[in-house]
């Protein structure tokens, strides 16, 4: 028996366009080989950041282009974890957290709810006197619930973030990965980029092997961010880089982007169905995009419990105490629609849904 896998944020086979990226490889070496494959600057490949600051209106210099958004904020923390606490989303992407732990910064946990960081619990610890070195966040189709911020609470968070001078730290690599419904301003837009440090990548949106992520900072922190990335590895991977780049320019960005919301918009839709006929008794959110839903399993219920048994019966997750700092998401788990055909993913569902049955049994 194949294993089913709803663990990871893969994209799924088809939204992976490895013939272009071949042919634009061989045309970025070609074109600037001489550049690509020798030592370049920290901030990386000169003309992906200039694509990416006029995309996102700022000057080339507050462009720091990364191995994946996660070394992005790997760098971002070294620079900042040390002046003060850090806040993030209960729960929150997982590996954050971790990197977090590891070098020993003081971390606080703001609460989500269905509508999305809960903006009112924010502001009573900024009140009570906390002063962090900034906030994490993911606004957009949430790893792991797959809740999306609402508009309303976007711009009281960015009014609450100036009048505390908090740095907001906006993770965004699924933000275009969008099934339906209008897409809502960033906060990066919303505060013009004085207060925001926007992050994302290409990993969900072209192919995840690139590597090829970025932050848009202020201009005193992306200095010091790039002389930390100098510091890390004296040179970007510049042909990934480059190919990204190579990519963009031919336009070929969009084309990609629409077949894999269209892939993934299939897949959300057979999980929530198979979630409805199989686990009634069960919650879980209703993302409108990205890649992943929060599934709450019924009262009683305890994932440590499920995970031996699902993985005997051929499918896998990641727990939910896995994103929260301290306890939390017992009860919980995540689910990752973006790998696994239709029908894998209606088989998945099934197989889970006994060996939660086989647990409230037990329980019982």
């Amino acid at each position: 028996m194949d294993t089913i896998s709803f663990a990871r944020g893969i994209p799924a086979p088809e939204c992976l366009p490895s013939a272009d990226l071949a042919d634009c490889a061989r045309a970025a070496i070609e074109r600037d080989g001489s550049t690509v494959l020798n030592y370049g600057p920290g901030g990386g490949y000169e003309p992906l950041r200039g694509w990416l600051a006029e995309r996102h209106r700022v000057e080339p210099e507050r462009i720091v282009l990364t191995n994946g958004s996660l070394q992005g904020f790997l760098f971002l923390a070294n620079c900042l974890a040390r002046r003060g606490p850090v806040l993030v989303e209960a729960p929150t992407y997982d590996r954050p957290l971790k990197l977090l732990e590891a070098m020993g910064a003081e971390v606080f946990a703001v609460p989500l709810d269905d509508e999305g960081l809960d903006v009112d619990s924010l502001e009573s610890i900024l009140r009570a006197g906390l002063r962090p070195s900034f906030l994490y966040t993911i606004p957009t189709f949430q790893n792991p619930s797959g809740r999306t911020l609402l508009k309303a609470r976007r711009r009281r968070l960015v009014r609450l973030a100036r009048q505390h001078d908090l740095l907001l730290v906006e993770d965004d690599p699924y933000g275009l990965v969008r099934f339906e419904g209008q897409a809502l301003p960033t906060l990066f837009e919303l505060d013009g980029g004085a207060n925001v440090v926007y992050g994302s990548s290409f990993s969900k949106t072209v192919a995840p092997g690139l590597r090829v992520g970025y932050l848009v900072l202020p201009p005193g922190l992306a200095s010091e961010v790039e002389a930390e990335a100098t510091s890390t590895y004296i040179t970007p991977a510049l042909l990934p880089q480059a190919t990204t780049h190579e990519y963009l320019e031919r336009g070929l960005f969009e084309g990609n982007l629409a077949r894999t919301r269209g892939a993934l918009q299939i897949r959300r839709d057979t999980m929530l169905g198979a979630l409805a006929r199989e686990l009634p008794d069960a919650r879980w959110s209703t993302p409108a995009g990205g890649y992943f839903l929060w599934l709450e399993l019924p009262d009683g219920i305890w994932t440590e419990h499920v995970a031996a048994r699902a993985r005997a019966a051929g499918v896998t997750f990641v727990p939910g105490s896995d994103f929260f700092l301290g306890e939390g998401g017992e009860g919980a788990l995540r689910l990752a629609y973006s790998l696994a055909s239709p029908v894998e993913i209606d088989e998945g569902v099934t197989r889970l849904a006994s060996a939660i049955g086989c647990s409230l049994r037990s329980a019982a």
